[in-house]
This record gives structure tokens, C-alpha cells and sequence, in this order.
């Protein structure tokens, strides 16, 4: 594990020294939409997970169509950290997405500054509890289409219309598996917060 300096050769006078701002974002979506995988992309310490393999008591419960080969799924949350700037530490909190674990939302979205709605366009249905569990509540959110490999490829107009999104809510393409798309997403929803702010 890493730890930062004390000494003044790095980051200046300790007594003058700006701490970063901590802010905390919610990655939600759809069972398989490609939370976990998002978090552990960018996270630049070990990721919390609480992943449990999909058992025969998932028959009839869990819809698992178009991710048969999916074998895990997250019960609780996933936990990663990443630093923007010297100022700015993102924690990023992974939502579950099947909804018989939708109880602990609340509990993770408490402190939370928005969310990333990460989005499987061959499950668009499974997106809908997402954003509404958001715009009920009034948590500035964004969209980011995930691209699976074989998937068909929409832009994002038509998956704003599709999901029936404001005008106002920022939909982007993204590889969840990649660091630097999913940083693009990251900034791009710090971006749209601080836009917010500025009306």
C-alpha cells in the first residue's frame, strides 16, 4: 500500500496545504450492465467487492438473458478510489442491480453528490428502475452506455429517447472496462455537477 510523504518536498508547506475534496459517486444500473467491471477499471486501490456466484437459487428470480455467462453478481457493493486532481478524490460506490438487493440504495446513496446510470442497451428495460430511483429523489445523474463487444451500437440521441431522458441529462458511449473511457465518464459527470451548480 502506498502511502503520501509528510516531508515538505512533496505538495508544499503541510500548514498551507489545500486537503482534496472527497466526493462520493454512485455507480448504478442493471443486473450485468458492467458496474463491478467500471469500478475496478479506474479504481486505483484494491476494489472492494461483495460478489457471490449466481446459484440454482437465481433460476426464476434473476432474468438472465443476454448474460449467460455471467457467473457472479454483486450482493452488497464495489469500492474504488480515484484521484482527479490534487484537490479532488472521487470514492465510488457500486450499486447491485438485481432488485431483490435494492434495499441497501438508500443507505449508499446517503452523502452521495450523483450517480453514473451505466447502461446495456440489450437490457434497456433494466435501466428504468435506475433512473427513476434517481430523478424521484432529485440526484443529478448521468447516463453511460456501456459498449459490449457484439452488441449493437446506438448513439446517444437514440438512447435518450429510448430511455425517455431529459434534454439536460448527459448520455455518453463508454468501454467500462477500459481506465481511460471510464475516467472520461467520471470527469464528464464532475463536469455536469459543477455546470449545475453554476446556473
Amino acid at each position: 500500500m502506498a502511502y503520501a510523504h509528510s516531508d515538505d518536498s512533496v505538495g508544499g508547506d503541510p500548514a498551507t496545504r489545500e486537503l482534496p475534496t472527497a466526493v462520493k459517486i454512485l455507480i448504478a444500473g442493471g443486473f450485468g450492465a458492467g458496474k463491478t467491471t467500471m469500478v475496478g477499471s479506474v479504481s486505483e486501490v484494491e476494489p472492494l467487492r461483495t460478489e457471490e456466484l449466481i446459484t440454482a437459487e437465481s433460476i426464476g428470480v434473476d432474468d438472465l438473458s443476454g448474460v449467460e455467462g455471467k457467473h457472479t453478481t454483486t450482493v452488497a457493493l464495489d469500492f474504488g478510489r480515484i484521484t482527479l486532481s490534487e484537490t479532488l478524490i472521487l470514492y465510488l460506490f457500486g450499486t447491485p442491480g438485481q432488485d431483490r438487493f435494492w434495499f441497501v440504495w438508500d443507505e449508499l446513496a446517503l452523502g452521495a453528490l450523483g450517480a453514473v446510470v451505466l447502461v446495456d442497451t440489450r437490457r434497456l428495460d433494466d435501466s428504468f428502475p435506475s433512473i427513476d430511483y434517481f430523478e424521484k429523489r432529485g440526484i443529478p445523474f448521468i447516463v453511460a452506455v456501456n459498449c459490449f463487444d457484439g452488441a449493437r451500437r446506438y448513439e446517444p440521441a437514440d438512447v435518450r429517447i429510448a430511455l425517455d431522458l431529459d434534454d439536460d441529462v448527459v448520455v455518453m458511449l463508454c468501454d467500462a472496462r477500459d481506465r481511460a473511457s471510464t475516467k472520461d465518464v467520471l470527469i464528464t459527470f464532475m463536469e455536469e455537477l459543477i455546470r449545475r451548480t453554476q446556473r
